[in-house]
């Protein structure tokens, strides 16, 4: 199932180029750029996503997955959806970007209580810096972060980063393993 994620994601996510040509949200330039969301929100990617994920949360002990809306969304979703196919269901969590002002004001929406264990997820990690606001959020609302998973990371730091906030933080597939995808099927498409 990785290997056929990574050609999905090469097909339909992933940019390359020799010299800096993508504007990064940091206002930096880079060789790389990932959007997740054509693969994640397609029929086998989010197959593929949903199932990937569940295993490497599985065996955390954590009863819900989610994290920041909107690059976490289809993943948390798919997971939550594989994990029923599995017969193991874990419920679907969002993180808000800002804050609930009416009703019940909260930055957490789903099936989900203060004091149970969750994995935060994202779909890409740079910096770290929207995986570690998840994380936040997630314990400001009483939720115990056990685990953290990033579906891509862009090894720039950003795992690092996130491993200081969640010991227990792992990616899926890495940019490696994209470059070296796209530079075989580069010439076909």
């Amino acid at each position: 199932m990785k290997n056929e994620l990574i050609h999905l994601l090469c097909q339909k996510s992933f940019k390359f180029s020799e010299t800096p040509a993508f504007k990064l949200v940091s206002g930096r330039m880079s060789r790389f750029y990932v959007n997740c969301k054509p693969t994640t929100m397609s029929p086998r990617g989010m197959f593929l996503t949903g199932h990937l994920m569940f295993a490497a949360m599985q065996d955390s002990g954590a009863s819900a997955v989610g994290g920041l809306t909107f690059g976490a969304d289809p993943i948390a979703m798919a997971t939550a959806f594989a994990s029923e196919l599995k017969g193991q269901p874990v419920n679907a969590f969002s993180i808000r970007k800002s804050q609930k002002d009416h009703g019940i004001v909260k930055w957490v929406e789903g099936d989900i209580l203060p004091g149970e264990k969750v994995v935060v997820i994202d779909d890409v990690a740079t910096t770290g810096g929207s995986t570690i606001k998840a994380i936040e959020r997630a314990r400001s609302e009483g939720l115990e972060v056990v685990r953290a998973v990033i579906l891509v990371d862009r090894q720039e730091g950003g795992m690092d980063n996130i491993s200081a906030h969640v010991p227990n933080a792992t990616a899926i597939i890495t940019r490696d393993e994209l470059v070296a995808c796209w530079k075989k099927i580069a010439p076909a498409t």
